[in-house]
């Protein structure tokens, strides 16, 4: 088994570094930065109109009541399932990650993949929605396998190729829903839950490895549990899926981000050091820690930019599949809850964890060295500076919690999207072949419940770059069509002109909306 696992791990560093350092690192901010142009810094020029019609609206009953319609979710729940899959592991290990290895500068390119990738995730959104058909089971079905085949497919001479990066895109969103949404999430859920509630029964009695590579019979229990829970819920659906996710994820951010406030608060002093360190390594050739590590500045930037996307995966098109399930009609709204799910998600979530970690004295921000012995346990370390009472350390239970429940929704919305993309490849003509897929996706639970915390973590960023390079290839090519789309919403909904609305490529769905526009007053 070890000799296989490095086998692995030897090609998957091939491929990873071709993808992300050679290619996508440089792909993801040209793009973010190409739609930030081009809707003239929408979210920023916008921020209050954005601001009003997300989080602003939460409490309206339009945005948060359930549809009757069996084929689509309500605007918050596909928010919720979207932030399922979003606000995982990479909140909390990958933050970590990319501070050991990329240094306090990490963060600032975090910071600017999510700015950029605000844009990238309304682009992806708004042309989910343009594009998106119902399935032979009257569920809305769209992502970018369908505005790469429909909408780069369409262009002159473009057919072939809007066909071929589909296929492509659905083949590598199947590759990372076993990745990014599968294997790296429970590893971390194991490798938490076994270090913050110790059995010594069921951790000493180990199946193989030896050392931090050991697979225990705690490995396995933890693996089964997460499997049958899991499969209760993927086997119910999408609107299951919705349900539970709409539960969890406003509870479980809220918990975070109050503990990740007080941590900070209690170490106020050390804010300012803190956001210095990040500004101040952000542009070094020497990383931080005094040039002790000499880590390049473009390990830096790969660093930040990669746990950004794998946070907050703007750039890789995943979201854009239940986005297009909500029952909203006009593409833009939809898009507007994209850029508030990047911002809340990595500015927020992202940045709270980045400040406990440096402003707890886990890490001596001149030296490097670090008091926990993984990334994960370095956050859980930070919450135990504060939340530790005698022998009892709060912290890394309160962590290995929130680590369980992030973890476990993110593995439930990928659920969803690796079945998304199984029904194109299938021509959506066989609902077998998506129950098949569901079942290995359960399987695979006890694959990464079993792997070592590296390689699940690096298959995950190589799986992420291939599906993120043909989807920004279509995004950027219906860059003309994006900027149509807003163009359009702002001068019908901002500045009340009188004008026909975009909302679909096919003149039927595009019919049916603007009659619903018409009947109901809702948009």
């Amino acid at each position: 088994m070890d000799s296989f696992i490095n086998n692995v791990a030897e090609v998957n560093d091939m491929v990873n570094d071709f993808v992300w350092t050679k290619v996508g690192v440089w792909l993801l901010i040209a793009a973010g930065l190409i739609l930030t142009i081009s809707t003239k810094f929408f979210q920023v020029s916008h921020f209050g109109h954005w601001i009003k019609k997300t989080i602003g609206n939460l409490f309206q009953k339009k945005v948060r009541s359930h549809t009757g319609d069996k084929g689509s979710i309500s605007q918050f729940q596909a928010l919720c399932t979207a932030l399922a899959a979003t606000v995982g592991v990479g909140n909390i290990a990958g933050v970590a990650g990319a501070i050991v290895t990329g240094g306090p500068g990490a963060v600032f390119w975090m910071w600017v993949a999510a700015f950029l990738g605000m844009m990238t995730n309304y682009s992806e959104n708004i042309l989910g929605i343009y594009y998106r058909r119902k399935n032979k089971s009257g569920e809305w079905s769209g992502g970018p396998m369908y505005y790469l085949q429909d909408g780069l497919g369409s262009k002159k001479g473009m057919k072939k190729v809007g066909r071929v990066l589909a296929i492509i895109f659905a083949i590598c969103a199947v590759l990372a829903s076993f990745g990014i949404g599968n294997m790296g999430q429970v590893n971390k859920i194991v490798l938490n839950f076994t270090s913050a509630f110790d059995i010594p029964a069921l951790s000493e009695n180990v199946l193989y490895g030896k050392g931090d590579s050991a697979v225990t019979m705690y490995h396995l229990i933890l693996g089964i549990v997460i499997l049958i829970l899991v499969g209760i819920v993927v086997i119910g659906g999408l609107q299951r899926i919705a349900n539970v996710a709409e539960k969890i994820i406003p509870f479980m951010v809220i918990m975070y981000i109050w503990g990740a406030l007080i941590v900070i608060f209690v170490n106020i002093s050390s804010i300012g050091k803190a956001f210095s360190s990040i500004f101040s390594m952000a542009f070094t050739e020497q990383a931080a820690w005094g040039g002790a590590t000499g880590i390049a500045l473009q390990k830096i930037i790969t660093m930040g930019c990669k746990r950004g996307v794998f946070s907050n995966e703007a750039g890789l098109g995943s979201s854009v599949m239940v986005h297009s399930n909500s029952n909203v009609v006009e593409p833009v709204k939809q898009g507007l809850w994209g850029i508030f799910e990047v911002f809340a998600d990595t500015i927020i979530i992202c940045t709270l964890t980045a400040l406990t970690i440096l402003t707890s004295g886990v890490i001596d921000l001149n030296t490097g060295v670090h008091s926990a012995g993984s990334d994960a346990t370095l956050v859980a370390e930070s919450f135990n500076s504060v939340f530790k009472f005698g022998n009892f350390e709060f912290g890394k239970y309160f962590i290995a919690i929130a680590i369980l429940l992030f973890a476990f929704t993110t593995i439930l919305g990928w659920s969803h999207y690796g079945t998304k993309a199984v029904e194109y490849l299938s021509g959506g003509k066989s609902e077998i072949v998506t129950r098949i897929y569901k079942i290995v996706f359960v399987a695979a639970i006890m694959l990464g419940a079993m792997m070592t915390s590296s390689i699940a973590w690096d298959i995950s960023d190589t799986f992420n770059g291939m599906m993120m390079l043909p989807n920004l290839i279509g995004v950027l090519s219906l860059t003309p069509l994006v900027i149509k789309l807003t163009q359009n919403y702002v001068d019908r909904r901002i500045k009340g002109k009188d004008i026909p609305p975009m909302l679909s490529h096919f003149p039927d769905i595009q019919d049916e909306h603007e009659r619903k526009i018409r009947e109901t007053g809702e948009d």
